[in-house]
């Protein structure tokens, strides 16, 4: 069975660089890392799809073309089934976690993320890996402090990542790509012991 991994963001230039990108900056990295096909369109499913083997199992990389509230419709179309559903990993942006850190879970709710509500709704469960990229700030101690208010929350995920973030962000990419790598290689328990 093949793997989907589904980078979440917004598919217009203007929300290239912004916070609720790191998903899908984070799969586009990985495509490139493991030498994937080109992205090409889908219009059916209106996705960009990298597709290649890594470790021998047949991996699509997917990154929809629709806003995050919409992801669902994309995935959708690549996830028939809940058993389809267990080799699903959908990467994206957490409000929860600092900059600088990742975290791999499986079978959770959304915890308000959009594009996480939308998948969960088109698919009909919850049981996927999620690997959620930090995006807060945080303070010396490590306390996040997350911003209040959705006025506020909306605007700081629709930023840009400044330059010194983009540079914290490279490692944590990077070792995303090695967490999907040994989801597909070892099966997601090692992923979660290996990069939680």
């Amino acid at each position: 069975m093949t793997w989907v991994i589904v980078g979440l963001g917004n598919p217009d230039e203007k929300y290239a660089r912004t916070r609720h990108n790191a998903g899908r900056m984070a799969v586009q990295k990985f495509a490139k890392a493991h030498e994937l096909s080109e992205w090409k369109e889908d219009k059916k499913a209106n996705a960009f799809i990298a597709r290649g083997l890594i470790e021998r199992a047949l991996t699509l990389a997917i990154l929809p073309n629709t806003y995050m509230n919409k992801s669902g419709n994309a995935v959708s179309r690549f996830v028939k089934s809940v058993k389809a559903a267990e080799k699903l990993i959908i990467v994206y942006d957490e409000l929860d976690l600092p900059l600088g850190t990742m975290k791999v879970s499986f079978d959770r709710g959304s915890g308000g993320h959009k594009g996480l509500e939308s998948i969960i709704r088109a698919l009909k469960t919850t049981a996927f890996v999620r690997i959620r990229i930090g995006i807060s700030p945080s303070s010396a101690s490590g306390e996040i402090k997350k911003p209040e208010g959705e006025k506020n929350v909306e605007k700081f995920i629709l930023g840009d990542f400044s330059s010194s973030d983009t540079a914290v962000l490279s490692k944590v990419f990077k070792r995303v790509s090695e967490a999907l790598e040994t989801i597909i290689r070892d099966g997601r328990a090692t992923a979660m012991n290996q990069f939680n």
